[in-house]
């Protein structure tokens, strides 16, 4: 038995009814369950659709995304999740590098490696060695001036732990970053890299090994089996080539406002919805969420 997902993005619903229900006569799908009106609904089916891509393409053009999945297990037991441009709207490296004066050279090398087209540890290691002799004030700076946090993304973290739930922040970034971020999200557990310093200022390097891609997979399996479940209990979400292998590893892998190369390789893949997107995912309704 599968699960089908229409969604969209909460601040400009757009999910018809006669759109829901055409699609679901169409695949001989049951009754629709709305999960907020207007905004989210699923129906199950019997088998995966052929023609799934196809659906999915034209509904994109309307501003509706859909994921169909197994429905057994669909309610996770572990976010595990990137930080930049997931978490948050921003990349931390890439506005580090515009105080450094850098930003345009940072932000092309960040582009082509969170693209796929670069190494990213030393993708990574070519970034931030641009950043040497940066104040380390500044990162305090960048945080409380440049950061936002992505919408949604506190109350998928406090509706998953208040159905027993643990939520862990694995990011490429930085640990600088990341602490501050799992605080104010109510994240349980942080890992990412160190910016070295030294007398406040950067010195162009960070602490070995560098967490990337093979990083992230590592967090995964060590962090749920420390927790006593498997990684079919996780959902992650990311948007970048180095979120690619955890989110191929999880229960649910979810492809989140992803660059092009990463959301064609990941099942589920949401373009228009926020980060309450894995929620209706899981079958959450509205009324459900923590807030």
């Amino acid at each position: 038995m599968y699960i089908a997902t229409l969604l969209t993005n909460p601040a400009a619903p757009c999910l018809d009814a006669a759109t829901a229900e055409s699609l679901a006569e169409a695949w001989g799908g049951g009754a629709l369950r709305w999960l907020a009106p207007g905004e989210a609904a699923e129906f199950a089916l019997g088998t995966l659709p052929e023609d799934l891509w196809d659906r999915w393409e034209a509904l994109q053009a309307q501003g509706i995304d859909l994921a169909v999945q197994p429905a057994d297990g669909r309610r996770r037991r572990m976010l595990l999740a990137d930080m930049d441009s997931t978490m948050i709207g921003q990349e931390c490296i890439d506005e580090l590098a515009d105080m450094a004066g850098v930003g345009e050279r940072v932000k092309d090398i960040t582009a082509r490696a969170m693209n796929g087209e670069l190494d990213f540890e030393g993708a990574l290691a070519e970034r931030v060695g641009l950043l040497a002799g940066l104040p380390e004030s500044v990162i305090a700076e960048v945080y409380d001036a440049r950061i936002t946090m992505a919408p949604g993304g506190k109350v998928l973290i406090a509706t998953m732990k208040a159905n027993g739930g643990h939520a862990a922040l694995v990011s490429g970034g930085f640990t600088a970053f990341t602490e501050r971020v799992a605080a104010e999200l109510g994240f349980d557990e942080h890992r990412a890299n160190t910016l070295l310093a030294e007398g406040g200022k950067l010195t162009g390097d960070v602490g070995r090994p560098i967490l990337g891609r093979e990083a992230k997979v590592e967090a995964l399996h060590q962090i749920s089996a420390r927790l006593g479940f498997s990684a079919a209990e996780v959902i992650a979400v990311g948007d970048g080539a180095n979120d690619l292998g955890m989110l191929h590893e999880a229960g649910a892998g979810v492809a989140l406002h992803a660059k092009p190369s990463v959301a064609a390789q990941a099942k589920l893949r949401v373009n228009h919805g926020d980060l309450t997107a894995l929620l209706f995912l899981q079958g959450y309704s509205k009324a459900e969420f923590v807030l």
